[in-house]
């Protein structure tokens, strides 16, 4: 979230700048250090193993999740906010799933692979995928429970209930209106083919993956959504960001058509 500027900028000498931004440096180091700290601490988390046998579908036909490894010992999975029935998938995951292909090769080289799993079949996976242009591993949890079981899916029955569960806090009834929602896990597998979860992280968690709220934080206006019903209320499909694209500060985010509820992907849920 950004900080609200409620003065304009000053401006000042070149000698004044650099005083200011040796300042900030010195913050910024800090902060480095720190972010290493805890990505160290992150690597020594325990890890769980995976007796259940998921299935997952996609191009390749059904398959089980150590095939979504490849020939890699690790594996990124995005759990990505697309249900049976809907029209498209989420904006805000379409957003971050911008960002993959590109890094692809690179992640390959450090032994890791990536795959989005949805809760949406796989032909409809397969058609909005197209659509998108993207090409990395994006497959349907085929009814195995895979996105539910890593509290990503919830059914109208535990909603109701208060049963949900997600980014490790259990929501009352009817606070969570919402049946998908975005996360991500990480998965190894040992040199007998055991797999192993490693990891879960769920709302602004996910905010590293997205590489142009980093570009956007350098800059003067920076994210710029404070004046937003909801943060992400901006974000469209990357098709549709055209001439007449047109922001109304007022709209809250709105669900791909086929949604039973109403998705939210503004962080409100998350810190």
């Amino acid at each position: 979230m950004n900080t609200p500027t409620s003065s304009p900028p000053r401006i000042v000498s070149r000698s004044d700048w650099l005083v200011a931004r040796t300042a900030l440096l010195a913050r910024e180091k800090d902060l480095a250090h720190q972010r290493d700290a805890l990505s160290a601490e992150r690597r020594q988390l325990p890890w769980v193993k995976i007796d259940k046998p998921y299935v997952f579908e996609g191009p390749d036909g059904r398959e089980p999740l150590a095939a979504l490894f490849g020939e890699r010992s690790q594996l990124i999975v995005y759990h990505f906010m697309f249900g049976p029935g809907w029209e498209e998938g989420c904006p805000s995951c379409s957003f971050l799933l911008d960002h993959i292909d590109g890094i692809l090769p690179h992640l390959g080289a450090r032994d890791t692979a990536f795959a989005a799993v949805s809760r949406a079949s796989w032909p409809e996976i397969e058609a909005f995928q197209r659509r998108m242009g993207w090409k990395s591993q994006w497959v349907s949890d085929a009814g195995s429970g895979f996105n539910a079981d890593f509290h990503t899916s919830f059914t109208r029955e535990d909603m109701e209930a208060g049963r949900v569960t997600y980014n490790y806090q259990t929501f009352p009834p009817g606070l969570l209106p919402v049946e998908e929602l975005p996360g991500l896990s990480v998965f190894a597998r040992d040199a007998t083919g055991a797999v192993f979860h490693t990891y879960s992280s769920y709302a602004r968690g996910c905010d590293p993956l997205l590489g142009t709220y980093q570009w956007l934080d350098l800059t003067p206006k920076g994210r710029d959504e404070d004046g937003l019903a909801s943060t992400m209320a901006w974000v469209r499909h990357h098709d549709r960001y055209d001439h007449t694209y047109k922001l109304d500060p007022t709209a809250t985010y709105q669900p791909p058509r086929g949604s039973l509820f109403r998705p939210c992907c503004s962080g409100d849920h998350a810190s």
